[in-house]
């Protein structure tokens, strides 16, 4: 049996960490982070860990190699602290587009994260809709993945009549995901196509699906620079949709992508906090994911069952 529960947050994203930590109840630990005059971390653990269980809270979003190596050396600290269990919690995973090889001496990025994560000494993760399931398999610990499915679904319902939209994967690869949320509300599923006729001809999209009088609800996993969502959008449209909502789970937003979202065809951008986002527009709606992980933690603290969370019906807050 490990001790009391632990919460430590980096500084990637410390406003989420407080949200948890305020759905729990429960202070976080004292920890700081400072900096040498060159740029390196030092990390010191203000309080004693020795028996704990340990959930620290490090999305490992932008500036990315600076927030993993701010994670790789609070996983030492804590290791050689004598945690009881050490469990990383990235409601981002970075590099995690890197997960297979696609052309000749790539690399895989994610799978090299992945392992020094463990090499740092984390015995456990819980991460939120990475960005490809096979993640997972590059760890030899425990992953807890999480999905903000529930959470996006509750939004689309309380947005739309339940008669009047239809969920879009943005691609073929999406579909599973947009199933998922399209079972959720019991909603018809549509997914752009996207081809190349040729090299140096302009790619074409097309709809599989009708969205003909309906709202476009695309889901997505991440919104990075937001262009390939502006052409998705403009094919909805085209196909006669009546309104596009995009939402994802990670809000990147990179390259000016609110304003390149907001000047598209494009009634409503929704993101989560899992990622701080910084800039404001009128389209953009940030949902939290706190009381998702918030009970994910708590569930894995008291060793109960993680999969009942995505279980009908929709979560809307720990219990």
């Amino acid at each position: 049996m490990f001790g009391d529960l632990t919460l430590l947050s980096g500084s990637a994203n410390q406003d989420l960490a407080h949200a948890i930590a305020g759905v729990l109840e429960i202070p976080i630990g004292k920890m700081t982070i400072t900096r040498f005059k060159d740029g390196e971390y030092d990390v010191k653990i203000a309080e004693s860990v020795r028996g704990n269980d340990v959930f620290l809270i490090q999305p490992t979003c932008q500036p990315v190699s600076e927030n993993l190596i701010e994670l790789f050396i609070i996983l030492d600290a804590l290791h050689r602290a004598s945690a009881a269990r050490i469990t990383a919690v990235m409601p981002y995973y970075g590099y995690a587009r890197k997960e297979k090889k696609t052309a000749p001496r790539d690399p895989i990025s994610a799978k090299l994260m992945a392992n020094i994560i463990t090499l740092a000494g984390a015995n456990r993760v819980i991460a939120l809709d990475l960005h490809a399931d096979a993640i997972q398999g590059f760890f030899d610990i425990p992953v807890d993945h999480l999905f903000a499915a529930k959470i996006l679904a509750e939004h689309i319902r309380s947005r739309h009549r339940k008669d009047n939209f239809t969920v879009v994967a943005p691609d073929p690869g999406g579909t599973k995901r947009a199933r998922y949320v399209a079972n959720l509300l019991d909603a018809p599923i549509a997914f752009v196509d996207k081809r190349r006729p040729k090299d140096d001809v302009a790619e074409t999209l097309n709809v599989v699906g009708d969205v003909d009088g309906m709202n476009a609800v695309v889901i997505d996993d991440m919104i990075s620079t937001g262009s390939t969502l502006v052409g998705v959008a403009n094919a909805l449209k085209q196909s006669g949709a009546t309104g596009v909502d995009v939402l994802a789970t990670h809000g990147v937003l990179s390259d000016g992508a609110v304003q390149r979202l907001a000047d598209a065809p494009i009634d409503q951008i929704v993101v989560t906090d899992s990622i701080p986002i910084l800039e404001q527009h009128e389209k953009l709606v940030v949902l939290s994911v706190a009381p998702l992980l918030a009970e994910g933690i708590r569930r894995v603290h008291e060793d109960r069952s993680v999969s009942e969370l995505f279980r009908d019906p929709p979560l809307e807050g720990a219990r």
